[in-house]
């Protein structure tokens, strides 16, 4: 079982993890978050819990029986990830061990932890792992695949650190074992499943980005070589479009909703358009600017991929992926090329996976399972 857990919804499905890497998905549901007015972080906690509380049930009414194991994919705001370069030099050669690894990855651990506490203040101020991943390791200035036990003087490793509040992971567990009773639930982060997918499934180049347009929050990864090198996010999703419409007619959150989406799809009113236009020409240049600043930060007089991989939400993708496109700072300051925009979609991920019959097509929960099925079962 994979729970999906994001800012606007959260999903849920059951699948066989295959010996082929194919996962075979049985049963899939999604249940929204109740979009707020404004953001709070200890409501959008409890309304995320409430969600989740739903698609629990809704998956054990199936009768499907006790999954063998249970995997939380988490999104932003959910998480807080990191690469870290650990570097190791001595003047005579010292052997690569699996002390020496652990040691200087439980130093780099607890730094990351202490500049990432503060962030969850308000969801509880102890932050734990949850992922740890090595990117990449060198000896000698040599790429190392299989470093244990060969001799070096210096050596770099490039470490991806993901972490969460542990009060928001015993949450979600408490939430799970309510109607699941198993100590076995795994949590990863999003950024990694996308990543991997990307990389393994979709793509020859090296060097790409990803951005995952969530409800609250938009994240933005640059892959460099292969190895997930920089990232970085702004509190900037489809709920900003939504309140900014909402702000801006004096209307209620349901309505703004519907114009937004009325409009995008051109399915709105003359007399509607000339109302809701100006309003998201100014939240469309106001997301832009925050795009473009992501950008300038994460490249860091690095040159940004011209490949991007986008996850949102279906009905947001031509909306995002258009605005993404329009953007003129970065594609000719920074890259060498205009952005070539690949959408993460059900029709993308279609042949990856495999399907019971009537079961609804969720292409977060399809991503997932696939990482799951091909690394983490």
């Amino acid at each position: 079982m994979v729970f999906d857990i994001g800012s606007a919804s959260v999903g849920g499905a059951l699948f066989y993890a295959q010996s082929s890497g194919v996962p075979r998905i049985i049963f899939s549901v999604r249940e929204p978050i109740v979009l707020l007015e404004t953001v709070d972080t200890d409501q959008l906690l409890s309304l995320t819990l409430k969600s989740l509380s739903v698609v629990v049930s809704k998956v054990g009414e199936m009768g499907l029986g006790a999954p063998e194991k249970i995997f939380c994919v988490l999104s932003s705001p959910w998480y807080a990830s990191q690469t870290r370069i650990i570097k190791f030099a001595k003047n005579t050669p010292f052997v690569f061990t699996k002390k020496l690894a652990d040691s200087l990855i439980e130093r780099e651990l607890s730094i990351f932890t202490a500049e990432h506490t503060e962030k969850y203040v308000n969801v509880g101020n102890k932050v734990v792992p949850i992922e740890l991943k090595n990117m990449k390791m060198t000896l000698n200035g040599y790429n190392t695949p299989e470093p244990l036990e060969k001799k070096a003087e210096e050596l770099e490793m490039m470490l991806f650190i993901a972490m969460s509040s542990e009060q928001f992971l015993v949450s979600v567990e408490e939430v799970i074992q309510r109607h699941f009773h198993t100590e076995n639930i795994k949590f990863s982060s999003f950024v990694m499943s996308s990543f991997v997918v990307a990389r393994d499934l979709f793509i020859s180049e090296e060097d790409f980005l990803l951005i995952d347009i969530g409800g609250e929050v938009t994240d933005i990864a640059m892959i460099k070589k292969g190895a997930l090198r920089e990232s970085i996010s702004f509190p900037m999703g489809p709920n900003f479009l939504i309140r900014g419409v909402a702000r801006g007619l004096a209307c209620s959150l349901d309505e703004a909703k519907s114009h937004v989406s009325l409009f995008k799809d051109d399915h709105a009113h003359d007399s509607t358009i000339i109302k809701v236009e100006p309003i998201v020409n100014k939240l469309k240049a106001e997301w832009l600017k925050k795009f473009q600043e992501a950008l300038a930060n994460l490249s860091n007089d690095i040159s940004i991929p011209a490949t991007i991989f986008i996850t949102v939400d279906y009905e947001m993708a031509s909306f995002f992926s258009e605005l993404i496109k329009s953007e003129q700072f970065s594609q000719y300051t920074l890259t060498a090329s205009k952005f070539k925009i690949v959408y993460i979609g059900v029709q993308a991920l279609h042949e990856k996976a495999m399907f019971a019959e009537n079961v609804v097509r969720d292409q977060f929960l399809i991503l997932e399972s696939i990482y799951i099925s091909k690394y983490l079962r």
